[in-house]
């Protein structure tokens, strides 16, 4: 079973750069698809970037394409989300996730989750 450490957030200004890290422990890393997703407040999680098993596919929320770049290191063991050209609308707790058998956007599909970094983004 996976253990998930959520890392690298802050409060910025708008147009500034953050990343954002997942250590994750125990269970075979490489068996793991793994998402990251967001939750504002006054409103529910929504998926933002995934990455399946061995990096072959990526996913984006429309919200996010271009700005946001999803990456995996097997060596450390990590998953990294690198997040350009911030705006407010971007602020909210970040959560790594991390399911078996494939890509998902849905929440509800990914049994292990961190315990959230909070990202704030200002004018």
């Amino acid at each position: 079973q996976v253990q998930l450490v959520e890392s690298g957030g802050g409060s910025v200004q708008a147009g500034a750069s953050l990343r954002l890290s997942c250590a994750a422990s125990g269970g075979t890393f490489s068996s793991y698809a793994m998402g990251w997703f967001r939750q504002a407040p006054g409103k529910g999680r929504e998926f933002v970037a995934g990455i399946s098993e061995y990096s072959q596919t990526t996913h984006y929320a429309d919200s996010v394409k271009d700005r946001f770049t999803i990456s995996r290191n097997y060596d450390e063991k990590t998953l990294s989300l690198q997040m350009n050209s911030l705006k407010p609308e971007d602020t909210a707790v970040y959560y790594c996730a991390a399911r078996m058998w494939g890509l998902s956007t849905a929440q509800s599909q990914y049994p292990f989750w961190g315990q959230g970094t909070q990202v704030t983004v200002s004018l």
